[in-house]
């Protein structure tokens, strides 16, 4: 008789994130690596420091230094680090890559808006938006800051971020992350290619499976074994240069910061 290995799992903290992951982790979906992990409870602790398997929301850290720490201290535990990026399991972005895949590219913008952040509590807007700049990263390949601005209005409580990149073939990208009160949360594209240019973003059917199982699923698999040694070093190659990218656009934007009151 085989002897399914389960993995006890405990949510850290009680955020929507935190909801889904305890409604996915009592429910899990009908033989999927998911049904091998088992609540066990939610509570607040050193994880990594403690020999655990860690699974953390995006940003893993609010700084490159602490990102790599982290991921250091995992690796001598011998325990599994892994970063969610739900971002890149929608179907949208699914149907934009497949879009883009084998293009040329020319020059491109990813303009995002939404809301206001506390930027105490989720960082600066290179961090708190690195799921646009994780994008980026997977469609297009390694990018170099050139240059980075940000606008802050504090009377309106405005923020407007605007990044330049290079691709590693010298082709301009542009990333603009906008947030101001009642700002619609939206993403817009304006990717061209040489055979021409992408502004909206392709039909996509809906998942039947939630973003936050898949995920699960995933973090799961990771813990069967089931994810090759070659998926796990590009996906740690993409997590900790985006944190790298991040800070280096931290610091052009700070010197001098633009505030306008």
């Amino acid at each position: 008789m085989r002897i399914s290995k389960m993995f006890g799992t405990v949510v850290v903290g009680v955020g929507i994130a935190g909801l889904a992951r305890i409604r996915d982790l009592m429910n899990p979906m009908p033989s999927s690596p998911s049904e091998h992990l088992k609540l066990l409870g939610f509570v607040s602790r050193m994880f990594l420091e403690a020999g655990k398997h860690v699974l953390v929301e995006y940003p893993m850290a609010l700084s490159a230094k602490a990102a790599h720490e982290l991921w250091e201290l995992a690796e001598q535990k011998g325990k599994v680090l892994h970063v969610e990026h739900i971002e890149l399991l929608t179907e949208e972005y699914k149907q934009l890559k497949k879009e883009v895949a084998g293009k040329d590219l020319v020059k491109g913008t990813l303009h995002f808006t939404g809301s206001v952040l506390d930027e105490n509590k989720s960082g600066f807007p290179a961090f708190s938006g690195i799921a646009r700049l994780t994008w980026l990263i997977d469609l297009f390949g390694d990018l170099t800051v050139t240059s980075a601005t940000r606008e802050k209005q504090k009377d309106k409580n405005y923020s407007r971020m605007t990044v330049h990149f290079q691709t590693a073939n010298k082709k301009p990208l542009t990333w603009i992350e906008e947030r101001g009160p009642g700002m619609r949360r939206e993403k817009k594209i304006n990717f061209c290619f040489t055979s021409g240019c992408l502004e909206n973003f392709p039909e996509a059917p809906r998942s039947s499976v939630g973003l936050f199982m898949q995920d699960q699923n995933f973090f799961a698999k990771k813990l069967l074994g089931q994810v090759s040694k070659e998926e796990l070093a590009a996906e740690k190659w993409r997590i900790l240069r985006c944190l790298d990218l991040a800070e280096v656009i931290q610091q052009y934007c700070e010197e001098p910061e633009k505030i306008y009151s």
